[in-house]
């Protein structure tokens, strides 16, 4: 990928290789690549703050990667992303975030795509002590998967996996 880069710096190239940077855990250089895409004047895109608030928390920094997604709503009120409000609301009670806060993150739970999603909701709603609500997201998740295609069940096996342990807990 850095070759790519080398050869043509694209935004293209650069977010390829910021993405390629997240999976092998180059956290901290997958957000330079980042800013730099993002202070580029066809790179002024909320996808790419997603991607360097995903790199922060990756690196363990929540604060900072809440701190660009705060920026994020603040410059594109309307833009939805279920990977962004996945990461806000699994990490806001770890730094203190208000119920209300809460409340407003979850109104916001049906757009959030596949198997991950439901088990950090069911987290979610575990951790602030509603834990009925909590096992039924997790029993509603088994029972989505055991009707699954087996290829579907076997990308996301980490997840009921979790469903599971949690329920017996």
């Amino acid at each position: 990928m850095s070759d790519r880069l080398t050869d043509s710096d694209t935004i293209a190239n650069r977010a390829a290789l910021a993405d390629e940077c997240l999976k092998v855990a180059r956290f901290d250089e997958a957000e330079r690549h980042y800013d730099h895409i993002l202070t580029l004047p066809m790179g002024d895109d909320p996808k790419f703050a997603v991607g360097k608030a995903q790199a922060q928390f990756a690196a363990k920094r929540a604060a900072d990667a809440l701190a660009t997604l705060d920026d994020l709503q603040k410059r594109w009120p309307d833009f939805q992303s279920a990977e962004g409000h996945l990461l806000y609301a699994a990490r806001w009670p770890r730094l203190g975030g208000s119920m209300r806060r809460w409340r407003n993150i979850m109104r916001s739970r049906p757009i959030f795509p596949g198997a991950e999603a439901r088990v950090r909701y069911g987290l979610l709603l575990r951790m602030v002590g509603r834990t009925a609500e909590a096992r039924i997201v997790f029993n509603e998740l088994l029972l989505q998967m055991k009707r699954a295609p087996k290829y579907l069940r076997d990308a996301y096996a980490e997840w009921p996996a979790i469903a599971e342990k949690q329920l017996s807990a």
